[in-house]
């Protein structure tokens, strides 16, 4: 299988993101060029990305060209991605899409309920937009979705999730209800609050808050007020989710993240399984084979997830050197090369990100007002 070719529109963060990820598996991921509003931004974020791809830059060629998006189309990628605020998100997608070119937008795809429903009034039915939503394969995510596809637990109808924020949050709660196949929005009740107390938050990423752990000089940071939001998602008889997270939850060390899936049969606790058989109760977990440790020269690396002597997760990226989140970003960005190509399901097409960014909206009004809110039935369902 050839690399899938892909161009960016950004020059931000999340376009270095992708360009790192391309220059540790060029063999996969090959960024033909990078379109944005000024040459030397775009210049920069290359730049950038080489130096944060050490020491796997020498990928990143030298010739990838900074184009416009007329000039990036005639290089013919096999999709676009859409890397860009907010705001200008739309206005990206709807661009793309007139080109007949198949697109990969960022999360959220728009920043308002106007803008998702203008969105989709205007590329909806074109069926070549896809969300770069890519948390459902982290490698602990997609061997927890594959154990719910056997029916280990029975049917799945509560998802506790504390782990990150919003519509990544809402994603994995609709696609573990649903077992792979995300449980619509529409009828959903939402009922948040918010709590502030205070909490050590030594790590953000901008580093250290008060010097590096053991270095000279490092403090053990005071406390500061920290807001956790706690919300409720009633999707009726699909079941429910229970949303939890606290401010700089993704980076502060010493919060944990945690998952539970709890079903007609038993309760999945993040690697720990608990479910009712003909033996009676059962628990097992699953297993992470993790090379590198103590004596093992195979390089840092996690190869597959197992479950009761099956593997359930593979890593198809091992050799990369790549983080969890890293591997869920490289995968979606494959899995999109192969549908644009006509040779894979589509990845997380444009209604699905929708429903979690309209879901989160709710969140946010319902934690600022005191009141339930409750998403109804939307152009996308």
């Amino acid at each position: 299988m050839t690399a899938v070719r892909f161009a960016v529109v950004g020059t931000g963060w999340r376009t270095r993101f992708f360009l790192r990820l391309a220059a540790m598996a060029p063999e996969r991921l090959e960024p033909v060029a990078i379109v944005g509003r000024t040459p030397s931004r775009a210049h920069d974020a290359l730049v950038e990305a080489r130096r944060d791809a050490a020491p796997f830059s020498a990928h990143l060629h030298d010739h990838l060209p900074v184009a416009g998006l007329e000039q990036a189309l005639a290089l013919r990628p096999d999709f676009v991605i859409a890397a860009v605020p907010w705001e200008a998100s739309p206005g990206v997608i709807r661009s793309v899409v007139e080109a007949g070119v198949p697109v990969l937008a960022e999360t959220p795809p728009a920043p308002d309920l106007p803008g998702l429903r203008a969105l989709w009034a205007s590329v909806g039915a074109s069926g070549l937009v896809q969300v770069a939503e890519q948390y459902t394969r982290m490698p602990g995510h997609a061997a927890r979705l594959s154990l719910l596809a056997t029916g280990v637990i029975g049917k799945p109808h509560q998802v506790q999730l504390s782990s990150t924020h919003l519509y990544h949050a809402v994603s994995l709660m609709r696609t573990m209800l649903g077992s792979g196949s995300p449980v619509t929005g529409a009828g959903a009740r939402v009922t948040a609050r918010t709590f502030t107390a205070p909490m050590v938050d030594p790590l953000t990423p901008a580093g250290w808050v008060a010097g590096e752990p053991g270095s000279a000089g490092a403090e053990v940071p005071e406390p500061e007020p920290r807001t956790t939001t706690v919300a409720t998602l009633d999707f009726g008889d699909a079941g429910m989710g229970l949303y939890d997270f606290v401010d700089n939850q993704w980076w502060n060390p010493y919060v944990h993240r945690r998952m539970v899936i709890r079903g007609s049969h038993g309760e999945i606790a993040d690697d720990s399984v608990l479910r009712f058989t003909a033996e009676g109760p059962v628990e097992s977990r699953i297993e992470h084979r993790r090379t590198g440790m103590d004596l093992n020269l195979e390089g840092n690396a996690l190869w597959h997830s197992s479950f009761d002597g099956e593997v359930v997760y593979r890593n198809a990226w091992h050799g990369s050197r790549m983080s969890e989140d890293d591997l869920a970003v490289a995968q979606i960005l494959w899995d999109m090369g192969l549908w644009a190509r006509g040779e894979g399901p589509a990845p997380y097409p444009l209604a699905e990100g929708l429903w979690d960014h309209a879901l989160s909206l709710a969140i946010l009004e319902s934690a600022e007002t005191g009141r339930d809110v409750v998403v109804a039935e939307e152009p996308w369902g």
